[in-house]
């Protein structure tokens, strides 16, 4: 059986930008001749140069920087592509989208990874064609090769071809949720096994927030997400959960680990974890028979 792919989902690896320049804008002009809707989410500096590129045309087309709108990649499907195809129901729409850049960070790739695997999952159905550039002059090789498993196709030297290195997306994807790092011994933990526990979690996580230098509308959004998690573990388990909070570098880390166990990659992208993708910088998640982790990173000091 082949592996799930959208219509269209082509990976770019570009040189320079004179290539990035002359893929990108030959694949805008075909679906604008076309009539189909196109969205543009790329990094700012690539946005302008694009946007300046078009000329008359960029007022047909969305454009959305991704240094924002898509700081945490689990954010970019649900936030913004999903979003985008979701405002033209039963038409064809066209996106071109760089979810990785140089300067992302080392906790930020294995989700860019995952988003790219999980596209050719939640896009299988849709009439929709995406363009992903991929700066392969300035990311390291391994990344590049990655861009080759996660794209059914690839555009090199101006022609499209089949990526002989595409494999199944569910696979890729649960293969960059690796087992994350115990928590720091400085870490704050709380247990908690009833519905009863909530309001105390919530406590919980707000003062070690607070500590930790994170402004109050973003404790109390923390707070939330990890009440509604955890009352999400009560609902599906019959075991304990816990939850960890501790400063790291910039930001403000809160861990739960429960007994439940995520088996759809898409998962991440449903009911309290979307949610959780939205609103934070960064959100990882592992799991293994009886066990779940989810990771929520916010930036303190914002």
């Amino acid at each position: 059986m082949s592996a799930p792919a959208p219509r269209e989902h082509v990976g770019f690896p570009y040189r320079g930008v004179a290539e990035y320049v002359s893929g990108t804008l030959a694949f805008i002009h075909t679906a604008l001749d076309a009539g189909h809707p196109v969205l543009v989410a790329v990094p700012s500096a690539k946005l302008e140069i694009l946007r300046d590129c078009l000329g008359s045309h960029a007022e047909r087309v969305r454009f959305t920087d991704l240094t924002v709108a898509g700081r945490n990649p689990g954010r970019i499907l649900p936030g913004v592509l999903l979003a985008f195809a979701d405002e033209f129901p039963g038409r064809r729409t066209a996106i071109v989208a760089e979810p990785l850049w140089p300067g992302r960070g080392a906790l930020e790739y294995p989700a860019c990874v995952a988003h790219e695997a999980m596209v050719n999952l939640a896009f299988a159905d849709r009439d929709v064609a995406l363009l992903c550039p991929c700066d392969a002059a300035n990311l390291d090789p391994h990344m590049v090769s990655d861009a080759h498993r996660t794209h059914p196709e690839l555009l090199l030297r101006g022609e499209r071809r089949p990526s002989p290195a595409y494999g199944d997306p569910r696979q890729m994807a649960t293969s960059f949720h690796p087992p994350l790092p115990a928590p720091p011994p400085h870490a704050a933990t709380m247990r908690y096994d009833a519905v009863h526990d909530l309001a105390g979690l919530r406590s919980f996580v707000t003062g070690h927030a607070a500590t930790a230098g994170l402004k109050p509308e973003r404790r109390d959004l923390l707070a939330d997400l990890i009440a509604e998690l955890a009352a999400g573990t009560l609902a599906r388990t019959d075991g304990p959960g816990a939850v960890s909070v501790w400063p790291e570098h910039d930001l403000v880390v809160c861990q739960l680990r429960d007994h439940g166990q995520l088996t759809d990659p898409l998962a991440a992208h449903g009911a309290a974890l979307l949610t959780a993708h939205l609103h934070c910088d960064l959100v990882r998640v592992h799991a293994r028979p009886g066990a779940t982790t989810i990771r929520l990173h916010l930036t303190a000091h914002e």
